[in-house]
């Protein structure tokens, strides 16, 4: 299995290798984000988000779009009063990138709880397969796994009837760091019995130029 997954790491990584373009930042992968992604922006818009350093927000079909982070590989944008969307190059081999976009979306106001859809494409948005790249994200990542042949361990990890994990990059690196929004769904009584074999509500996930770890 190992071994089949390596190589087809390797066959991405070489079809991206082929079809980026160097040299690329993060300015470029944004003026040529699909309407699909960002629907409603005009290419005048990104591109005055983008060039103008003074400008940090533009007109958008839902109010307007605000700039919180930019860099030449990052890009961390306000869509809506709950929505948010990060773009980030991700060094493959060489001079070769991916793009991993975050698209972001809190409860509102009143909660604190947000839910991230991570996925990734070539510099010419062409969609990968997540899977290949990144670890499933479910309570697991943030259990105790010396825990887990305990008898209520099951029981814990099946308490929470949703799971909103948020996702966020640093700006300066490659670091992934996803946050599990627990608390809002478990009852008091539920709480103590779920925390018990929680490792922590917060993972960082590393990127080693191949797939999230």
């Amino acid at each position: 299995m190992k071994k089949h997954i390596f190589t087809l790491i390797l066959l991405v990584s070489f079809v991206v290798h082929k079809q980026a373009v160097y040299g690329q930042t993060i300015n470029d992968i944004f003026k040529s984000m699909p309407t699909e992604l960002l629907p409603g922006v005009s290419e005048g818009n990104k591109t005055m988000l983008i060039v103008d350093t003074t400008k940090t927000t533009v007109p958008y079909i839902f109010g307007e779009i605000q700039k919180v982070n930019h860099s030449s590989s990052y890009l961390n944008i306000i869509t809506s009063e709950v929505g948010n969307t990060q773009i980030k190059l991700l060094p493959i081999s060489g001079d070769s990138a991916i793009v991993s976009v975050i698209q972001t979306v809190c409860g509102g106001a009143k909660t604190d709880v947000c839910n991230s859809i991570i996925t990734f494409y070539t510099t010419d948005w062409k969609e990968l397969d997540g899977k290949l790249l990144l670890p499933t994200l479910s309570p697991e990542l943030f259990m105790d796994s010396s825990k887990k042949d305990l008898d209520n361990y099951k029981y814990a990890l099946s308490l929470p009837d949703i799971y909103p994990i948020s996702a966020k990059f640093d700006e300066t690196n490659t670091d992934l760091t996803l946050l599990f929004h627990y608390k809002d769904r478990l009852s008091n009584m539920h709480l103590k019995e779920f925390e018990a074999y929680l490792k922590s509500d917060s993972v960082t996930l590393k990127w080693d130029e191949s797939v999230f770890k």
